[in-house]
């Protein structure tokens, strides 16, 4: 018996090193949406050992961003406030304010979204808040 490791053929993994962890960290902070296949062609690192670097070294996983009605801005807001308020006293100082206005039946609008849910995933860590996209 002995307690030394036997000599074994085949090279080490290199590649699960502290720089190649760095070099992809800051990969994916520069865009969260890219693909294991371009962190590998921009990194130099295989595919298996860069899905292992994002999963187990940094604890990312890939998301799909949450639908939300809208994403409104503070001023689209504030607008919407303004809009109203001045409805409601239109009415209030003329009960029949709403006699005058024209209405219409239907309206129908396309609305043309070209990125799918998979492209709209990206990495995230357990730490940041999931992706929004307004629907």
């Amino acid at each position: 018996m002995s307690i030394d490791n036997q000599a074994r053929s085949g090279r080490p993994s290199m590649a699960r090193t502290t720089v190649n962890v760095e070099k992809i960290r800051k990969i994916i902070l520069e865009d969260r949406r890219q693909t294991i296949e371009e962190v590998a062609k921009r990194s130099g690192v295989t595919w298996s050992s860069v899905q292992r670097i994002l999963s187990e070294d940094l604890g990312m996983r890939r998301v799909a961003a949450k639908f939300v009605p809208r994403l409104l801005t503070k001023q689209q807001k504030q607008g919407r406030v303004e809009s109203c308020s001045s409805l409601k006293e239109e009415f209030q100082n003329d009960p029949n304010f709403f006699s005058k206005v024209i209405t219409g039946d239907e309206s129908w609008c396309y609305g043309y979204d070209p990125e799918t849910k998979q492209q709209s995933s990206q990495w995230k860590t357990p730490a940041s808040p999931r992706p929004k996209k307004a629907r």
